[in-house]
């Protein structure tokens, strides 16, 4: 399958993550912030990002930004929760940023995964089911 960057500084939703991408045969690279995550995506070149908005040291919009201008062809999904205010304006925005997709949490493990395989689909080398 494909090879994912998943960056959340939330322990239990990288878990959560992790578990429904690995059951669908995906290889899981996991970073706690952008900077993390940016560093690993140079590393794995892989053709799936998927970003929480609102974390520490470098949040999402900006992660978004430097994946656009360093792996323009790879695909994102944005997730967010809105943080402790529960705003999701900053969700909306990742598509002016550049995501491909954008997810509220809490999300259904067949949400993520239709956000997933319609990004990947549309790959430049998407993955073969």
């Amino acid at each position: 399958m494909a090879k994912i960057v998943v960056i959340d500084d939330e322990e239990m939703v990288l878990l959560t993550i992790r578990e429904i991408l690995r059951r669908a045969g995906h290889e899981v690279f996991e970073a706690k912030d952008g900077v993390a995550g940016l560093e690993l995506q140079r590393q794995v070149a892989a053709p799936l990002v998927i970003t929480d908005i609102i974390m520490p040291r470098m949040e999402g919009l900006e992660a978004i930004s430097e994946l656009r201008r360093e792996f323009p062809d790879t695909r994102v999904i944005a997730i967010s929760g809105g943080g402790r205010t529960r705003n999701l304006d900053f969700l909306n925005m990742a598509g002016t940023f550049g995501a491909d997709r954008m997810l509220p949490k809490p999300f259904t493990p067949a949400d993520l995964m239709a956000a997933v395989n319609a990004c990947l689909a549309t790959a430049p080398n998407p993955a073969t089911p």
